[in-house]
């Protein structure tokens, strides 16, 4: 299977199907086959445009084909569930955009029925593929940060909320669609790094604030029906006392915030700070050696060249979907990227329960209160 063409069908072709597509044009192991869309004129436009064979308005036609290895979910998050499962139980192994689902309930859903199927389900979560995350992983599995017991999970735009500040679509600012805000769009990258980094670790407890008060333009307002955060903050406390602080900035009037970090009994880390699509500092190590306080910066770029040069199979974890393409092919083994999303869900809506209920919750409660906001069609 190693060089085999693995066949498969995107369902979904608006701004991340066409990500997804573009991807995928440039992996040698991928050959999208079919593209489905209950917009006939945008799937077929979208077809021609990437060479795709084949167009469906009903994905459950795409499914019921014998010739199609996996399936890409590209829609908003509460169809994510209902899609995932009816292509895992039609024996299609599963890429499915982040977050895993709109509700903890939704996402377990996802992992249950992944494993029951036998099929290889993964998230999309792409900092998990970064130069600096590899850095990270690298340092903290040498053992130079010690015994590791806090991170901070930092994500920052200064106004870029979608639809209201003038891009994306209004589907990514009401509940009934998108199931939460800044966290569920931005945040989840950045938890999620942290809990790969931190070994993902079991929850213990969660206490969050949702916050939207900075003004928007009044009738992209109305239109929009906007009702989620625009800042998400939260504080979590892992079994074992590793603790994790959030902040997830949509919008806020501030000139830049800190990039996430982890520290640890030996050392510590910075990873760089990205200001909308702009890096705005470097990864940073600091330790203390002969009784004095180091400093350094790393230089990703050689490190990734060398790593390229001497590992086998490092191309398999340049990005997300060629990480998917490669463990399809049987060339490396799928990181847990459905565990942690299900991790990462599950302290997000912890979050948004702890600011409903004005208290802290714990993980059991968390699982318990989780509802289903899976959209079927």
């Amino acid at each position: 299977m190693e060089n085999a063409k693995i066949r498969i069908g995107v369902i979904g072709v608006g701004i991340i199907g066409k990500q997804h597509l573009d991807n995928y044009s440039r992996i040698e192991g991928a050959q999208v086959v079919a593209v489905c869309d209950i917009n006939e004129r945008e799937a077929r436009e979208t077809a021609e445009k990437y060479g795709v064979p084949d167009v469906y308005t009903d994905y459950k036609e795409l499914l019921a084909r014998d010739d199609i290895d996996a399936v890409d979910v590209c829609l908003h998050n509460n169809f994510h569930a209902p899609l995932t499962i009816a292509a895992l139980q039609a024996g299609k192994h599963v890429y499915c955009e982040k977050p895993i689902a709109g509700s903890y309930h939704d996402g377990k859903w996802m992992v249950d029925a992944a494993r029951e199927s036998g099929k290889m389900l993964h998230i999309q979560l792409g900092m998990l593929y970064k130069k600096e995350t590899k850095a990270a992983k690298a340092l903290i599995d040498d053992g130079q940060l010690g015994k590791l017991f806090h991170a901070r999970s930092s994500g920052f735009r200064r106004r870029g909320r979608p639809f209201v500040d003038g891009f994306g679509t209004a589907h990514f600012t009401r509940k009934e669609s998108a199931g939460g805000g800044a966290l569920l769009d931005m945040g989840v990258y950045h938890i999620a790094q942290m809990l790969y980094l931190l070994g993902n670790p079991p929850l213990a407890r969660v206490t969050g604030k949702l916050i939207q008060e900075m003004d928007m333009d009044p009738q992209r307002s109305a239109q929009s029906g906007f009702d989620v955060e625009e800042l998400a903050l939260g504080f979590v406390t892992f079994q074992g006392g590793v603790t994790l602080d959030i902040f997830e900035a949509w919008a806020v009037h501030l000139g830049g915030v800190e990039g996430s970090s982890i520290i640890g009994s030996r050392g510590g880390i910075r990873l760089p700070a990205y200001h909308s699509a702009e890096q705005t500092s470097e990864f940073s190590y600091h330790t203390t050696v002969a009784d004095m306080d180091l400093d350094s910066r790393i230089d990703l770029n050689r490190m990734d060249t060398r790593w390229h040069r001497m590992r086998e199979n490092e191309d398999a974890y340049d990005s997300s979907q060629q990480h998917w393409i490669a463990a399809l092919q049987g060339r490396v083994s799928l990181l847990p990227t459905a565990e942690i999303a299900l991790s990462t869900m599950l302290i997000s809506e912890g979050l948004y329960l702890s600011d409903a209920l004005g208290r802290e919750m714990t993980a059991d409660e968390i699982a318990a209160g989780s509802k289903s906001l899976a959209i079927w069609i």
